[in-house]
């Protein structure tokens, strides 16, 4: 018998330790070499992390939360010939027609019986190999006065965690008293119990960086109405000669191909403030990150020298990367590096927000909704197609007054579309 201990591996540009997600194995079970082992998060992205052999599992170190050094001992293997051979007839697959079904999980049998039988379940003694128990100490301690044994008690929680609500439930079937049926409406019923989430991997990232921005940075919020029917006609004109099929042009292409053409004119705004070294780094290069909401929480991938792009280039890049975030398909160097961001809730837009800065850059455009409204052109009222745009500014480094300037040249280039395309 040998064994194997895997390692943190390096998940690249300098990550000195990285956050466990999930577990996408336990101990005892076999595995084979290449399978999926442990989802693993650093600053840009979750990682996959295959096993690095074929054995059975003795030893996994650390939870959903924890973060592991960079080369700290990860999980260990099992890897004589015996447990190779486990994992080969494992990934075979179920046991043939007629082969003996194994019994269902404590924990499921618990949850398809009545409260009662799930009480007598809990109060039997537990047996010679107890699964895990998840709780909190006051549940704990509420069992024990209780006399109810927690491992037979079904957890709601994640992984199976035992709340207080899954205790209570099952010293509910002793005889609690219900709640008058009188002081509920008719078709309703009281909810009771809490869920508590665990803030790891992308979400923690996202919060750590969120809470950041606001502490350090003091941000400018500007908000400017721009009237986009001119804009319209021409996203319908293009978008009714595309190829039956074809991926449509939004409005976010043609206010990222002029907001290139007005950062020339504003390069305080395509920059990065160096904190370490107390340094405003200007881009000639435009970067955009383009914020995207996915399963795993939002996600900035980057639109690399949209400056240097078509109008067809830039859509095609702008949704390739966004789809890429979204599918968990974005490497790191898709997830960073933008040198401003640009924010949209499409169809949910609303009237204005107040998007937070995503540091380093000093600067952040946020897309609201675009709606027909009636509005006084030339002495007399019409109905024009209306979209605000909500911007915010690091206040150190961006002026006030420089920050309206460059949103109000970007209402020009966006109210006159055609300016877009021409060359200053």
């Amino acid at each position: 018998m040998s064994r194997y201990v895997f390692k943190v591996p390096d998940l690249g540009e300098g990550t000195v330790s990285s956050e466990i997600v999930a577990w996408r194995a336990k101990v005892g079970d076999v595995i084979r070499e290449d399978e999926p082992l442990v989802e693993m998060s650093t600053e840009k992205a979750v990682v996959e992390v295959p096993s690095p052999v074929a054995g059975r599992i003795v030893a996994l170190n650390g939870g959903p939360g924890d973060m592991v050094a960079v080369g700290a001992e990860l999980a260990v293997f099992e890897t004589d010939a015996a447990a190779a051979a486990g994992a080969v007839q494992a990934a075979a697959g179920p046991p043939a027609a007629g082969a003996a079904a194994p019994q269902a999980a404590p924990a499921a049998v618990a949850a398809s019986a009545p409260a009662s039988a799930a009480l007598a379940a809990a109060t039997e003694p537990p047996a010679a190999a107890p699964r895990r128990v998840m709780a909190s100490p006051a549940t704990r301690r509420r069992a024990r006065e209780a006399g109810i044994n927690l491992a037979a008690v079904p957890g709601s929680g994640p992984g199976g965690r035992i709340e207080r609500a899954d205790l209570e439930a099952v010293l509910g079937g002793a005889g609690a008293p219900a709640a008058p049926a009188a002081s509920a409406a008719p078709g309703r019923a009281a909810r009771s119990g809490v869920e508590e989430l665990k803030v790891i991997g992308v979400r923690r990232v996202i919060a750590e960086r969120m809470s950041a921005a606001k502490r350090n940075i003091p941000h400018f919020s500007y908000v400017e109405e721009i009237d986009v029917t001119e804009l319209e006609s021409l996203r319908s004109h293009l978008n009714s000669h595309l190829p039956k099929g074809a991926a449509g042009y939004t409005y976010l292409p043609l206010l990222v191909a002029a907001l290139t053409r007005v950062l020339e004119a504003f390069p305080q705004c395509n920059a990065h403030y160096d904190a370490e070294r107390n340094v405003i780094v200007r881009h000639a290069a435009v970067h955009v990150g383009v914020a995207t909401q996915t399963p795993d929480g939002l996600k900035v991938p980057v639109v690399r020298h949209a400056e240097s792009l078509s109008l067809g280039a830039l859509a095609a890049e702008i949704r390739r990367v966004s789809e890429a975030a979204r599918s968990g398909k974005a490497t790191r160097a898709e997830l960073g590096g933008s040198t401003i961001t640009v924010t949209s809730l499409g169809r949910l837009g609303g009237i204005v927000s107040t998007p937070v800065i995503n540091a380093p850059e000093v600067a952040i455009i946020g897309v609201n909704k675009a709606v027909e409204r009636p509005v006084v052109v030339g002495g007399a009222v019409a109905v024009r197609r209306i979209m605000n745009l909500s911007s915010s500014f690091d206040h150190r480094f961006v002026d006030g007054f420089d920050a309206a300037a460059m949103i109000q040249a970007l209402k020009e280039r966006l109210e006159h579309p055609a300016t877009i395309f021409i060359d200053d």
